[in-house]
Order: C-alpha cells, then structure tokens, then sequence
C-alpha cells in the first residue's frame, strides 16, 4: 500500500507512507544500513540493541525465501539477531518469503493518533505525578529498567515486580552504560520519556516517544507489574500524546503487543491502522 496522488493527507495509504519513512529514518541514528537485494539491514555502529532488516525504502516489493536468508547469514555474521521488521499492509508478500525461510511471524497491531485534530478529553488526572525527565534526572536509571522488569512478566495482569524489585534492577552492572545511551538521546531530542511517580518518589511507570520531524513513535509503555490495573499506563501515554503535540508532532503511533495492550491506547485516542509484523527464528520448546 503505497501513497497515490490525490490520496487525502490523512488517509491510510498516507500515514502509512510516512511511518515508512520514518522506520527507514531512526536506526539511522545509531546504526549504519546495508543493503541486500530488496531489504536494508541496520547494523548497529556502537553499544545498545540490536536492530533488524527491513523491507527496502521504494524497494521493489518482490520477496522470496533466499532473499530473507542471506540476510539472515548476514546477521548470523555479525552476531545480530535473525529479526526483521515489516508493515503488512505495505509490503503484503514479505510474510510468505520469511515463512518459506523457517522464521516465525508475529503480529502487533498498529495504531496512530492524529494531533491536527483537537484532544477529544480533558488531561488525565490521577493519584501519581507524571513527569518529562530530563538527561540529569536522578530517576533515569530506574525509569529506564522498569520496562524491562514489566516485559518480563508480559500482559495486563498484575504481576509479581514492584518497587522492591525495582530498586535492585537498578544495581545492573549494565544500568550506567544504559543511562548515559538515554541521557545522550534525551539530549539530542530524539528520545522523550516520562516517568508516573509514586509516594515514595520512584517511577512506577514509564515510556517513551522517538521524534523525527513531524512522525514520533511511542515505545517501551511499562508499569510496575505488581501496580498495574491503577492506570498508570493510560497516564503516562497521555502524557506522552500532550508532550508530542506540544512539541509540533502530528502524527504519533506505537505497536502494541496485543488486542488487550491495544485497547489501552485506544481509550485514549489510538485507533488501529494496521499490523506490525516482527520474524525471528522459533523459540524452542
């Protein structure tokens, strides 16, 4: 699905044209691209994650088996995860070529919000402050490992991490080198988190918005898996969705991990446009 002349500004095939554009952009950053035959593989050029191949920018849109494997073979090369990345609704014939080729496809709805068009809600109101931190903020290092003990224990439910788990997480050998990456993105204006504080003046959730020109994603949402079911999510995505339009962003989206994490988005304003695929080799049992 590619943009067409005459498509409405905010239509489908629009938005989804300029994601594109931006999913090509923000590796950018921290990586550097290769390309092999119809993908572009984004090698990463320091520490951090890891990152993916994804269907080439104006690429051909043609896909088979050995494509997706020497990629693979690349990534194997570089001891980078087997991953990549894709939109179905833009590239549709991306998902049998990496099935052929032994990965495993999962999908993620994709959701947007437009911020030409006025808030329908009042600001979110609730027991916990929420805050943009800045690149010296004492709570970085703990708001930045709270996501990783929530996906830890994936889902709504309430989990069993709290404040108590929280606390020691942050002594990671890895939390200073992780801190500085942050500090380094918040000052560089392409990464804004939030942090919900609780009474003891501690994140108890948190997330991030990634701002290129007018297109930011929201990622890494997470609450305190013994917290959860109190809202804390729905707050600091509201916050996240005010800073961004306050910030001249105009259209903001996420993948959420599921239907039911979907529905948190929409009940502020996020509606569903199509689906993130992610392909990586199977879990063993």
């Amino acid at each position: 699905m590619r943009e067409t002349n005459g498509s409405p500004a905010s239509g489908p095939e629009a938005v989804l044209a300029r994601l594109e554009t931006y999913y090509d952009a923000v590796p950018r950053f921290s990586a550097r691209a290769e390309e092999h035959g119809p993908f572009t593989l984004f090698v990463r050029t320091g520490q951090g994650w890891h990152y993916y191949g994804r269907p080439a920018l104006d690429g051909p849109g043609a896909f088979t088996a050995e494509d997706v494997e020497r990629v693979r073979a690349r990534q194997r090369e570089l001891g980078a995860p087997e991953s990549f990345e894709w939109v179905h609704e833009v590239t549709p014939g991306l998902r049998a070529a990496v099935e052929a080729a032994g990965l495993e496809v999962h999908e993620h709805p994709l959701l947007v919000l437009d911020l030409d068009a006025p808030p329908t809600d009042a600001p979110l109101a609730g027991a916990a402050e929420v805050r943009v931190l800045d690149p010296a903020d004492p709570l970085l290092a703990a708001a930045i490992t709270l996501p990783h003990l929530a996906f830890a224990e994936a889902g709504t439910s309430v989990g069993a991490a709290g404040p108590e788990q929280l606390v020691e997480a942050v002594k990671n050998p890895d939390t200073e080198a992780a801190v500085t990456r942050m500090a380094d993105r918040i000052a560089a204006g392409r990464t804004v988190l939030v942090a919900a504080v609780g009474p003891d003046g501690e994140p108890v959730a948190s997330g991030c918005h990634q701002p290129v020109g007018e297109v930011s994603e929201v990622v890494a949402v997470a609450t305190l898996p013994a917290l959860r079911r109190q809202g804390l999510a729905r707050l600091v995505t509201s916050r996240l969705v005010e800073h961004a339009r306050s910030s001249g962003v105009r259209t903001l989206f996420l993948s959420a991990s599921d239907a039911a994490v979907a529905r948190i988005y929409e009940s502020v304003g996020f509606r569903r446009i199509a689906t993130a695929l992610i392909a990586e080799p199977p879990t063993a049992d």
